[in-house]
């Protein structure tokens, strides 16, 4: 009945609103999106689905982004190949990951000394027990006192630890 009522004209009206109202909301997110190749690819394809600040706040390595590029196309993104290959390079260019700092080892939690360190969660509970008998660490040599972590693997990230 309603629909009835509706005039011609009304609708188109509506319609028109409606396509405006889109235009406005993708002008606003495509504003997100620093400018360069893929720019135009990356708004339409992603800002279809997703809100493109939540989107590209990600910040992946290109291996990251290929993944999630190939996810969505397996959701049903419709995208070229060549569409494909400007939006890894555009979003590999302008979304890196951030550099993380520094894991504190007189601070750290076990996950983060887990995930940040690649230890196992024996050698990170090993660095906690030892903290909390020994005290504060100093320094690299320190950190080697503790029994039971492997010695080469605190070499090798020792640009990754601050005492």
């Amino acid at each position: 009945m309603l629909i009835r009522n509706f005039s011609l004209h009304s609708m188109t009206r509506v319609a028109v609103m409606a396509a405006a109202l889109a235009v406005t909301a993708f002008g606003a997110e495509n504003e997100l999106l620093p400018d360069g190749d893929g720019k135009t690819e990356v708004a339409q394809n992603c800002a279809t689905c997703h809100d493109l600040g939540k989107a590209v706040s990600v910040r992946q390595d290109r291996a990251g982004w290929g993944a999630t590029l190939l996810k969505m196309v397996g959701f049903g993104m419709k995208s070229s190949d060549e569409e494909l290959r400007t939006m890894l390079a555009y979003l590999e260019t302008h979304f890196q990951p951030e550099e993380l700092p520094p894991v504190n080892v007189n601070t750290a939690r076990a996950i983060e000394l887990e995930s940040r360190l690649t230890l196992k969660r024996s050698e990170a509970s090993a660095i906690l027990k030892y903290r909390a008998a020994h005290g504060k660490f100093e320094s690299i040599d320190d950190l080697l006192k503790v029994p039971g972590i492997d010695a080469a693997k605190i070499q090798d990230k020792r640009d990754w630890i601050t005492f």
